[in-house]
C-alpha cells in the first residue's frame, strides 16, 4: 500500500508540475497605451484581468494624440485605448489595427472641478465672471477632453475672453495636476479623476452632456497584438460583465 500511495502521490506531482508548466506557457504579457483620463479605472481592470487569466499587463498612459502618434512611429503597443473614437477609426483606416475589433469600451463625461469648497454655487456664471486667476484645461489637439472644454467654453461664449487665464496640460493628467495642486483655482477634467480623488470633496459641476460632443471612448487591437494571445484576451475582457462594472463605478458610461 506504502507503494502504490507513494506511485499515485508521484504521479499527481508530476501533473502539477506539467500543469504550471502549461500556464506558463500560454501566459503572456499585454503592452497597451491607455488615455491618462482611463489610468486609475485601467489600474483596477488589468488587476482583475490578471488575476483572471494569469497574464500580465503593461500600460502607458498619455494623451490620445501623443499616443496615436507613437503608434504611427512604430511604439510595441498591442492594444490602443484611446479617449475618443477619431484615432482608433484613423488606426483602422490606415490598416495598423485589426479590423472589427474595433468599439466603445467607455463614455466619459466632463466635469469643472476645484478642491477648495464653495467655490462657485453657479458654474456658469463663475466662469463669466472670471475671477479666478488660472482655469486648467487639457490640450484640446492632442487631448479629447481638452476639445470637450473647448467646446463647452465656445458654448458659453468665453473661449476667447478666457485666452490669458488658460493653462494647458500635455494630458488631462497632467491638468488633473495642475488643480489638485491649485496652481489653477478650477479646471475642466474627467469626471472619473474627481471620482478617484482622495482629498477634500471641493467643489463640483457635472458638465451637461449637451454642452459637448459625447466622449466615446474606443479601442482597437493593433497588428503588432493580433497574434498574442493575452492581448486578444484582454479585448474580450473589456466586455466581460465584471469589466463594465468596474468601469461604470470609475464615473463612465457603457453601451452595455
Amino acid at each position: 500500500m506504502g507503494y502504490l500511495r507513494a506511485r499515485h502521490l508521484l504521479r499527481a506531482l508530476v501533473l502539477l508540475l506539467a500543469s504550471a508548466g502549461m500556464t506558463d506557457a500560454v501566459a503572456g504579457d499585454v503592452s497597451i497605451g491607455i488615455a491618462a483620463n482611463f489610468t486609475d479605472a485601467a489600474r483596477e481592470l488589468a488587476k482583475q484581468f490578471e488575476a483572471e487569466t494569469g497574464h500580465t499587463v503593461s500600460a502607458s498612459f498619455g494623451s490620445t494624440g501623443k499616443l496615436y502618434a507613437q503608434i504611427r512611429n512604430g511604439a510595441p503597443f498591442d492594444v490602443f485605448m484611446a479617449a475618443d473614437e477619431r484615432r482608433p477609426a484613423l488606426i483602422e483606416a490606415e490598416q495598423a489595427g485589426v479590423p472589427t475589433t474595433r468599439f466603445t469600451y467607455a463614455r466619459g463625461k466632463l466635469a469643472l472641478w476645484s478642491p477648495a469648497s464653495n467655490v462657485f454655487d453657479d458654474a456658469e456664471r463663475y466662469l463669466a465672471q472670471q475671477s479666478f486667476a488660472r482655469l486648467a484645461i487639457a490640450n484640446p489637439k492632442t487631448a479629447p477632453y481638452g476639445l470637450a472644454a473647448k467646446q463647452v467654453l465656445e458654448r458659453l461664449d468665453h473661449w476667447q475672453t478666457l485666452q490669458g487665464k488658460l493653462v494647458r496640460g500635455d494630458s488631462i493628467a497632467q491638468t488633473f495636476q495642475f488643480v489638485a495642486s491649485r496652481n489653477a483655482q478650477a479646471g475642466f477634467l474627467a469626471l472619473s479623476q474627481v471620482k478617484s480623488w482622495t482629498g477634500e470633496e471641493g467643489t463640483l459641476w457635472h458638465v451637461p452632456e449637451a454642452y459637448y460632443q459625447p466622449i466615446d471612448q474606443q479601442v482597437i487591437l493593433l497588428n503588432r497584438g493580433a497574434d498574442n494571445q493575452a492581448a486578444v484576451a484582454w479585448i474580450n475582457f473589456l466586455k466581460s460583465d465584471t469589466a463594465i462594472a468596474i468601469i461604470r463605478d470609475y464615473g463612465y458610461d457603457t453601451d452595455n
